[in-house]
């Protein structure tokens, strides 16, 4: 058993290392495709309303970017698939939208939002005093007397905050990936690996391993993916809140078994940003800045298989 085990774990570390490759009619070895499906996820929806603005909803904007997203993709990237894990204004909890994209078994998870910086902004100015009258006593001893106090000028402005963010999954929820990619694991074995491995006790230390060199790699591309679109987003003139790990958890996008991104497109909650982000224009933009970038990963994945690219260099492009 303890030989079979070590060989489960030889196979499996040796999978995940070297090219995949499958046979052509020729007889000659191709590389495996390495993104075959990316799972879009339009944030919120129904009940679930999401940030709002003066006019819009969060879910309605992320929806009709997701929409334009799939489409732009079946064009752009005909030989990957997409799924929408909603195409309408519904609503369904992220355990449900997390089941749906691994019961869908994508190589990407691609979820988009829209931010918002906490309403109009309220200021203050101090403009000098004024006289107040108060009084002191009670009945026929009730007197008046005048005080100074201050006075201020108060007013709002439409919040200014404006960009795009893009977020993975912070370091500090491993164990929670760790957890999807065990209960996924038919996802990113092999046929003949994952029979071996079927029969580890769940908690040994061979599986365990193969689990944490996995959860690396998705790591790896989850950022290199997430600094790929804030780059594309900025050479279309927008300002970018860069990549980063979200301190506050972001539950999805740990629980899925597959590399995972959360793009918040802009600003809803900034009036400029708000047209932007309802608007055909903005809506296109941020959808070709997207798809570029999801383009330069697919090739940069494509050329790791294949060998000409060692993992973790440069990003095409970049």
């Amino acid at each position: 058993m303890m030989i079979r085990k070590f060989a489960a774990l030889f196979l499996l570390s040796f999978s995940l290392s070297i090219p995949l490759t499958r046979v052509t009619a020729q007889g000659k070895p191709t590389p495996k495709q390495p993104l075959r499906k990316i799972i879009i996820d339009p944030g919120h929806g129904g009940s679930d309303h999401g940030a709002s603005g003066v006019y819009s909803f969060e879910k309605d904007i992320a929806l009709a970017i997701s929409l334009k997203l799939d489409s732009m993709l079946r064009v752009e990237i005909p030989d990957v698939e997409t799924y929408l894990t909603r195409k309408t204004d519904v609503f369904d909890p992220v355990t449900v939208k997390a089941q749906i994209a691994n019961r869908e078994k994508g190589d990407l998870f691609v979820c988009i939002h829209v931010n918002e910086g906490g309403g109009p902004q309220r200021h203050r100015e101090f403009v000098g005093y004024k006289e107040e009258t108060r009084y002191k006593g009670k009945g026929k001893n009730r007197k008046a007397y005048k005080v100074k106090v201050k006075e201020y000028r108060t007013w709002t402005t439409p919040n200014t905050a404006k960009g795009t963010e893009t977020f993975i999954y912070g370091s500090d929820v491993s164990n929670a990936a760790k957890e999807a990619l065990s209960e996924n694991e038919d996802m990113y074995l092999d046929s003949v690996s994952a029979k071996e491995l079927k029969d580890f006790n769940p908690n040994d230390p061979a599986k365990m391993m193969i689990i944490n060199m996995k959860l690396q790699s998705y790591f790896a591309r989850s950022t290199n993916l997430a600094l790929t679109i804030e780059e594309e987003f900025q050479k279309v003139g927008r300002v970018s809140r860069e990549a980063k790990q979200r301190k506050k958890r972001i539950w999805v996008l740990q629980a899925v078994a597959m590399p995972a991104v959360l793009v918040e497109t802009g600003f809803i909650s900034n009036p400029e940003e708000e047209d932007y982000l309802n608007s055909q224009e903005g809506q296109i933009q941020i959808c070709e800045s997207i798809v570029r970038a999801l383009k330069r990963y697919k090739y940069s994945l494509e050329k790791q298989i294949s060998g000409t690219e060692a993992p973790g260099s440069a990003r095409p492009g970049s």
